[in-house]
C-alpha cells in the first residue's frame, strides 16, 4: 500500500464526482459493475491510500489549438468523456485476474489541470508533475485532452520520472496515431512562433536532444494533405517512422504490424498519444479538424494490440502512460466523438490493468 498525492495548484481542480453517474444493475453484484461505481475520485489535495494502479487525470485545454488557428471547444472535453466512460461495463478486474490470478485493481480519477491566464507552459509543466507523481507510486497514467499541447505536458512529466530514477538514458518510444505531426517550428522566446499544438514533438525532440536521449518516435496515419513538405522534410531529418492513413488500410495492416512490432522491439518504455482527428470524419466528426480520409477504428484498434502486449527484459508492461487529444465537443453529432473517445479509454485503460 502506498501514499499518493498530487500537487495543488490554482488551475488544478477536483473531478466533480456527480460526473461519475450511470445504471446500476444490483442483481448482479459485482459482475454487474460499471466504470462509475469501481472509480475513486480523489478531493484536492487528498492524499489517497492505494494499490498501485491506474490514474485518470484530465488536461481542460485548447490555447495550443487556439494559437495554431484551430477550431477551440477541446477545454470541454476531459468531462465529456468521463460521462460517456461512466456507463461503460467493467472488465477491468478481470483482465487483473488473467496475468496476476488477484481481483484488485484501483482507478483513480485524480481532477483537471486547466490553462490560466493564457499560460500554456504552466499549465503543461503543472500536468507533468501530475504524471511524475502518479508514475512514482508505481502506476500506469492515462490522460484526457484537450488539444494536443497535451503531448508536451505528458512527455515532460514521464521525462521526469526517469530523471528522478536511476535509469539511464530510458530508451522511450513515443507513438503518436494522428492525421499530423505536430513538428511545427516555433521560437525559443516563444513570440514569433508561439508554442501550440502544432509544435509538441518539435518540442520533445530538442528536448531528447539537451538530454542526450534518443528521439524515438513514430506518427501513424499522416494525412499527406494536411502537413507541409517542410513537415515532411523534418520528420525524415529526425528520423520519425511514419506511414500514411492510406496506408493503415485493411490490406496494409499485416506489414504495418510487423513494421510497429519492430519499433516496439527497439525501445524499453511506450508513450502512447491518439488525436481523435487521425479518424475519418463520419466516425469523429467532433474534433477540431476532422478528417476527409481518415484511419478506421479497426485498423487503429489491431495496430493498439502489440503495443499494449509489449514486455521488456524486465518482463514489465512497456506501456507506462497514454492520453487523448482534440476531441471537441462544440462540433460533435448526438455524441459520437464522445463514445469513440472513452472506448479508446476504456480499451487503454484495460490493457494497463492487464499489465500488472
Amino acid at each position: 500500500m502506498t501514499k499518493t498525492t498530487y500537487p495543488a495548484a490554482s488551475n488544478y481542480a477536483a473531478t466533480d464526482a456527480d460526473i461519475w453517474q450511470g445504471r446500476i444493475d444490483a442483481e448482479d453484484g459485482e459482475a454487474g459493475m460499471r466504470f462509475h461505481q469501481k472509480v475513486t475520485v480523489l478531493a484536492k489535495d487528498e492524499q489517497l491510500t492505494n494499490q498501485a494502479g491506474v490514474v485518470l487525470l484530465g488536461f481542460a485545454c485548447d490555447e495550443g489549438v487556439k494559437r495554431n488557428k484551430g477550431r477551440v471547444g477541446a477545454v470541454q472535453a476531459p468531462d465529456l468523456i468521463r460521462k460517456a466512460l461512466a456507463n461503460t461495463a467493467w472488465h477491468h478486474d478481470n483482465a487483473v485476474a488473467i496475468d496476476t490470478g488477484t481481483n484488485t485493481s484501483t482507478l483513480v480519477d485524480a481532477g483537471n489541470i486547466y490553462c490560466s491566464d493564457a499560460d500554456l507552459a504552466a499549465s503543461q509543466k503543472e500536468l507533468a508533475n501530475h504524471v511524475e507523481t502518479a508514475l512514482s507510486q508505481q502506476n500506469k497514467v492515462m490522460v484526457l485532452g484537450g488539444g494536443h499541447e497535451i503531448a508536451w505536458g505528458t512527455f515532460q512529466g514521464l521525462a521526469q520520472h526517469f530523471q528522478s530514477s536511476d535509469i539511464n538514458k530510458p530508451k522511450i518510444g513515443i507513438i503518436n496515431f494522428d492525421a499530423h505531426f505536430d513538428l511545427r517550428t516555433y521560437s525559443t522566446d516563444g513570440q514569433a512562433f508561439p508554442t501550440s499544438s502544432g509544435t509538441p514533438f518539435n518540442q520533445i525532440a530538442k528536448h531528447c536532444q539537451q538530454l542526450g536521449w534518443a528521439f524515438n518516435y513514430a506518427c501513424l496515419g499522416v494525412s499527406r494533405a494536411s502537413n507541409t513538405q517542410a513537415l515532411f522534410t523534418l520528420a525524415d531529418q529526425l528520423g520519425v517512422h511514419y506511414r500514411e492513413d492510406h496506408q493503415l488500410a485493411s490490406y496494409h495492416l499485416a506489414e504495418r504490424i510487423e513494421e510497429l512490432i519492430a519499433f516496439i522491439d527497439n525501445v524499453d518504455h511506450l508513450y502512447l498519444t491518439i488525436d481523435i482527428d487521425v479518424f475519418s470524419a463520419s466516425t469523429a466528426p467532433g474534433v477540431s479538424a476532422p478528417a476527409a480520409r481518415g484511419v478506421n477504428y479497426e485498423s487503429v484498434e489491431a495496430l493498439l494490440q502489440p503495443i499494449f502486449n509489449a514486455r521488456n527484459a524486465a518482463s514489465q508492461a512497456k506501456l507506462l502512460v497514454a492520453d487523448l487529444a482534440e476531441y471537441n465537443p462544440n462540433f460533435d453529432i448526438d455524441n459520437q466523438t464522445a463514445r469513440l473517445a472513452a472506448r479508446l479509454t476504456w480499451d487503454i485503460t484495460r490493457a494497463m490493468f492487464k499489465s500488472k
